[in-house]
């Protein structure tokens, strides 16, 4: 995004804020417009599996709502749903009760034009699908942006997601940024770095997802605190450190991370988003990987912390 460009993007969010109707993922205090959180999926875990077949599974296991994955390599890629089958879908996450949350696209932002505007093409064909399978509130759409050395980067992060934004703006739609462990953006702190830059944007928001910054000197509570205001979707995983290096379990498999905590902390900060379980590639990727298996536990562990926590779940229907 050009710096004119950009300067005309910060003078017009505030009436954007002001004017325009958003989805439930930037309402201004969703703690009085929606009651409790959903707990979620992410078909991210269940790659094997064909749509259709992923969104039955999570609905009879009794969560709340889904995230789909839709790069380009995942069977729920807008190139692989044609209308028919957008409409099929539609209506089997309405008769399953479950909100659709999120999109998991990853795409990762380029300091090359040609390729940023190919993202852009890519982005757009996203936001239709959204709109095709949830017109009346389509899901974000999350990605992490890959790279590495956060200085040298992030001011073309920032140019970029100038542009994401002001396609988010112009569909109203929300863009969350995950950091990620390993990657150029790893902490809250530079996302809120990133946001705060575009005067507080709300089409651009944060994903959460403490297991990226466990066994890095981030307490739980720390990271929650600087997150909060910007958070529109928490990933729940877990982490483990093994032979000296991390490694992601399923959520609530480890014991070292307080997820009640976490749940009551966001819900009393007025988070009324999903609680998206994700199992990590690391998981999946494993020889004998059970998807539905997985899911199962994720749901056993993660609905005994909404429990234990005293948060309460919404569901469609």
């Amino acid at each position: 995004m050009q710096e004119q460009t950009r300067r005309r993007f910060m003078v017009s969010t505030a009436a954007a804020v002001a004017g325009l109707c958003v989805s439930r993922n930037v309402q201004a205090d969703q703690s009085k417009k929606l009651k409790g959180m959903t707990l979620g999926f992410s078909t991210y875990g269940m790659k094997v599996l064909k749509t259709e077949a992923a969104l039955e599974h999570i609905a009879k296991i009794g969560f709340d709502a889904v995230e789909m994955t839709v790069r380009a390599d995942w069977d729920s890629a807008p190139g692989n749903m044609d209308a028919k089958r957008r409409t099929s879908i539609r209506n089997q996450l309405k008769d399953g009760g479950l909100e659709l949350s999120s999109f998991m696209e990853h795409l990762y932002p380029s300091d090359n034009d040609a390729e940023h505007a190919k993202g852009l093409e890519r982005l757009k064909g996203v936001i239709e699908m959204a709109y095709d399978l949830s017109p009346d509130d389509p899901p974000l759409i999350q990605t992490v942006f890959g790279g590495r050395d956060w200085e040298k980067r992030k001011n073309m992060f920032l140019d970029r997601l100038g542009d994401w934004a002001e396609l988010g703006e112009k569909n109203k739609i929300v863009f969350a940024i995950k950091p990620h462990r390993g990657g150029a953006l790893s902490k809250p702190s530079e996302a809120v770095w990133l946001i705060g830059q575009l005067k507080n944007t709300p089409w651009v928001r944060m994903v959460y997802d403490y297991s990226h910054y466990a066994f890095r000197d981030m307490p739980m509570d720390d990271t929650i605190k600087t997150a909060l205001p910007i958070t529109a979707h928490i990933a729940a995983k877990d982490t483990i450190m093994k032979d000296g290096r991390t490694q992601f379990v399923l959520p609530g498999e480890s014991g070292n991370f307080d997820f009640k905590s976490l749940l009551q902390q966001f819900h009393k900060g007025g988070y009324r988003g999903d609680i998206s379980c994700e199992v990590s590639g690391q998981v999946w990727s494993q020889k004998g990987y059970d998807p539905i298996a997985a899911a199962k536990t994720c749901y056993k562990n993660m609905s005994a912390y909404f429990q234990s926590a005293g948060v309460p779940r919404r569901r469609l229907g």
